[in-house]
């Protein structure tokens, strides 16, 4: 399944708050990200507010736009747009149309498994 890493920055001053907001995600977005095709997906936060999230799907574009369509993702993006910032924050993007998805560069499983096939008689 492909894998994808992104990032988004959270405002310094309101870092405590963003995590607060995390420790119980609304059900109803829950389930609206694993039906929408977000799997194994997880947030990470640097002190400084950098904020790294992982995520594997099928189809990120796919998912994404699902989660685009839903009323839940609506909601839940109004009310965390006051948390981040962006070069481009002041154009109406909700945060999740601002992020930055990262090529990867490196993946120890997928090296590790054509290593084994070139050793393979």
């Amino acid at each position: 399944m492909p894998r994808y890493c992104f990032t988004l920055q959270v405002r310094p001053d309101l870092i405590d708050e963003y995590v607060e907001r995390h420790r119980a995600v609304w059900p109803e977005m829950l389930a609206a990200l694993a039906e929408t095709g977000w799997r194994d997906y997880s947030l990470f936060l640097r002190e400084d507010g950098l904020l790294v999230g992982y995520v594997e799907s099928d189809d990120l574009t796919a998912a994404r736009a699902a989660m685009a369509r839903t009323e839940v993702n609506a909601r839940w993006q109004a009310e965390m747009a006051p948390y981040f910032t962006w070069p481009d924050s002041s154009d109406g993007r909700a945060p999740d149309e601002g992020f930055v998805v990262l090529r990867e560069v490196f993946n120890l499983a997928e090296q590790l498994r054509k290593l084994e096939e070139s050793n393979r008689p």
